[in-house]
């Protein structure tokens, strides 16, 4: 396999959790959390965390983690984790990690890694717990041909069942992407397109364009951390799972 970096963009700025990455009331901050799980894949060369701000950086250097700065006026994660793919070899594995999963599975790195083959990108599917509600628009679903190919991605419930009984049923996105460095590169300069812009699905833009996503089935439970509260449950179960 190629060499794999994993690159988990933060930022300062957040409407529901201003200073997210930096909250440490666990005793160190929620980036470094995400470092160290995404350092545990097995398939990882590297370990990057793209920012814009000075204070994120800092944190980072002070626990020992590797940092690039990048322009402040990227208008998604994905644009700026195109600006450090540029620096990396050709033909190295690009894995975007979101920078507020401190639980985020390191076997699911792996996986995405290595399922990505001829594909232009890499993306992981779950079936749903048994908490989760399919037909949440806030969770994203999507769907796969028998090669295990991206057909769709939706807010919408699908695939919508016409008989009470079906075969097929609804799978959870997980916003975990491996990319080919190239490709990376090539899609951010890419239109946006209809479908992308109506579902606010950044992913469409590439099954638009005509390209391939594969994407890899496996168990995922961890969550990201949107809010105040989902972060004040991160830190009662890591301190209760970690003693002092």
């Amino acid at each position: 396999m190629s060499d794999v970096v994993v690159v988990i963009p933060a930022r300062y700025a957040s409407s529901r959790f201003p200073g997210k990455p930096l909250a440490a009331r666990t005793g160190r901050p929620l980036i470094q959390h995400v470092c160290e799980r995404a350092s545990l894949a097995s398939c990882a060369s590297r370990v990057l965390v793209a920012t814009d701000d000075s204070r994120i950086a800092k944190a980072v250097q002070g626990f020992g983690g590797e940092v690039v700065m990048t322009r402040a006026d990227h208008p998604n994660g994905t644009s700026r984790l195109a600006e450090v793919a540029r620096d990396l070899a050709h033909g190295t594995i690009v894995v975007n990690v979101q920078g507020d999963e401190p639980d985020i599975e390191p076997a699911l790195i792996d996986k995405a890694a290595q399922a990505l083959g001829d594909a232009d990108m890499c993306t992981v599917a779950s079936p749903f717990a048994a908490d989760e509600d399919p037909a949440d628009p806030n969770i994203v679903k999507v769907v796969v041909d028998r090669m295990g190919r991206a057909l769709y991605f939706s807010r919408a419930l699908i695939p919508f069942k016409r008989d009470a009984i079906g075969p097929s049923q609804p799978l959870k996105h997980v916003g975990l992407y491996a990319y080919r460095r190239e490709f990376l590169i090539e899609y951010v300069g890419m239109t946006p397109t209809p479908l992308e812009r109506t579902e606010h699905l950044e992913q469409l833009r590439v099954l638009e364009h005509g390209r391939r996503i594969q994407v890899v089935i496996a168990d995922a439970r961890h969550h990201g951390i949107d809010t105040p509260e989902q972060y004040n449950e991160f830190v009662k179960r890591w301190l209760a799972e970690h003693p002092a």
